[in-house]
């Protein structure tokens, strides 16, 4: 696993990547899992983009990839939607060995498989994974029974460490935790999606939401995603408070553009705001950083080269 004393660099964004390509996903529920049935090998070349550009973790097309979701969207009986998110993490696999069977840099340390999981709300395809109001009628056990098929395809295809990200709610992070345990050789991160300087997105405040993921001994990082770059130097500062030295956070904000649900993204150019902030993030304590929604292979590799020097480092 990462070195606790070096930053980790993530990939960033499939999705963004996989619409350059020709790819519709917008209105799809499924989103970019669904490419993993209609064109994995789509799905391989963006991996293969983001280890050149010098990714340490790149992560499985799996985050709205739902052994429920496979059977109502794509009509497949549950074995074979496992067999199909099990799927995600072989591509993730055989880009890696791809990659370094070409690689030119003879020290670069072997990427990390990071297996995506969603919060549910993802599944609902309605937004709901950034307010987590679908947890006030569900209970932790129901929480942990919708995650819990996931989990275990990720783990028995071999990822390195599992990636629970844009959880919205302290509720649901708690219930990802909870199941984890039921794991015990396994590691992961437990990424929050907030709404501001101060709370994450179901209202907890996110010094608070981090204080009890900070006791498991199974994370190797604590922290939030898919959120405007702003916003996460505030944030590190408040939990800075309660955060021992020897655990790191990690950060992949989106691009800086801005959302909305009636019309999507701006489209807008930005700067790279991850080159922006990344010492500052890592001055916090950032350990793993990279992007999310609409970041690129560009903006990864100017990232690493902040951080790190170079590509091939």
């Amino acid at each position: 696993m990462a070195d606790g004393k070096k930053v980790t660099i993530l990939d960033g964004a499939l999705a963004t990547e996989l619409e350059a390509a020709g790819m519709d996903l917008k209105e799809d529920a499924l989103w970019s899992a669904r490419i993993l049935q209609t064109n994995p090998q789509a799905i391989k070349n963006v991996h293969a983009s983001y280890l050149c550009s010098g990714a340490d973790v790149i992560t499985t097309a799996t985050y709205q990839a739902t052994v429920v979701g496979f059977v109502k969207h794509l009509c497949l009986q549950s074995e074979e939607a496992v067999l199909l998110i099990k799927s995600g993490v072989q591509l993730a696999k055989e880009a890696v060995d791809e990659f370094l069977s070409e690689s030119k840099s003879s020290d670069r340390e072997k990427p990390l498989v990071a297996g995506s999981i969603g919060p549910y709300g993802a599944s609902l395809h309605d937004g709901s994974e950034y307010s987590g109001n679908y947890v006030e009628r569900m209970t932790k056990e129901e929480l942990k029974a919708w995650h819990r098929p996931q989990l275990q395809a990720l783990i028995s295809a071999g990822v390195d460490l599992i990636a629970m990200e844009t959880v919205p709610s302290l509720k649901e992070g708690e219930a990802l935790v909870e199941l984890l345990r039921e794991f015990p050789n396994s590691k992961a991160w437990l990424s929050f999606s907030v709404k501001d300087e101060q709370y994450i997105s179901h209202g907890e405040r996110f010094d608070d939401a981090v204080k009890f993921a900070l006791e498991s001994d199974q994370l190797v990082a604590v922290g939030l995603n898919c959120c405007p770059p702003n916003l996460v130097s505030p944030l590190l500062r408040a939990a800075n408070k309660n955060k021992g030295s020897e655990r790191g956070w990690i950060v992949y904000p989106n691009s800086g553009e801005m959302w909305t649900s009636n019309a999507g993204w701006e489209n807008k150019p930005v700067d790279n705001q991850l080159a922006k902030f990344a010492v500052e993030w890592k001055e916090l304590g950032a350990k793993w950083i990279g992007g999310c929604c609409r970041t690129t292979p560009a903006d990864i590799a100017e990232l690493r080269d902040i951080l790190k020097g170079n590509v091939s480092a």
